[in-house]
């Protein structure tokens, strides 16, 4: 899947600067993966309804495709959406052979994308020691005293700066929950 994750977001890149070729290739690949996805979920008339209307989705938001995320994710996300429209407008609950249940705790690859963007973001609020201090021990798995040592900050300073650090983006949060 991840060959194909590349292969898919280069067509992607590449259609959106217009390149017609590569837009229909990119096409033709998400119309087989998208009609396997609904197939498992839908009947055959539905399902093929639902990949129509999950690539004009797609061709009508393209421009909101996010280069830094997934696109895979971003295509099963609207997919996602029409699978629930679907439902919706046929009334009916989806239900899941036992032997595919495993699939409904599987891992969300649009879930971590969407999870790394908000903490990117969270993050870009610190000057740049802190965010590094804090991306270094707290998402890398760097120790205290190697960062320490890279920083030239004793191993109470690191910790200190770290813990201020996550405090005060917490207060942001919670300030901005306020505000709702």
């Amino acid at each position: 899947m991840i060959v194909q994750e590349a292969q898919y977001r280069d067509w992607m890149l590449a259609a959106l600067a217009g390149d017609t070729q590569a837009y229909r290739l990119l096409l033709g690949g998400l119309t087989r993966n998208l009609r396997s996805y609904f197939a498992r979920r839908l009947d055959n008339g539905a399902a093929e309804d639902a990949v129509q209307e999950t690539l004009i989705a797609i061709h009508a938001k393209r421009a909101t495709y996010d280069p830094a995320l997934p696109f895979t994710a971003w295509v099963y996300g609207i997919a996602r959406y029409k699978l629930i429209d679907e439902y919706r407008r046929s009334k009916r609950r989806a239900t899941v052979p036992l032997d595919e249940a495993a699939e409904l705790f599987g891992h969300d690859a649009a879930q971590d994308a969407i999870a790394r963007r908000d903490v990117t973001k969270l993050l870009d609020k610190l000057p740049e020691a802190k965010r590094r201090l804090v991306k270094d021990i707290k998402l890398d798995g760097v120790s205290i005293a190697d960062a320490a040592m890279r920083t030239g900050l004793s191993e109470s300073a690191v910790k200190v700066t770290v813990h201020r650090a996550i405090k005060s983006l917490g207060e942001g949060l919670e300030g901005g929950d306020a505000d709702r």
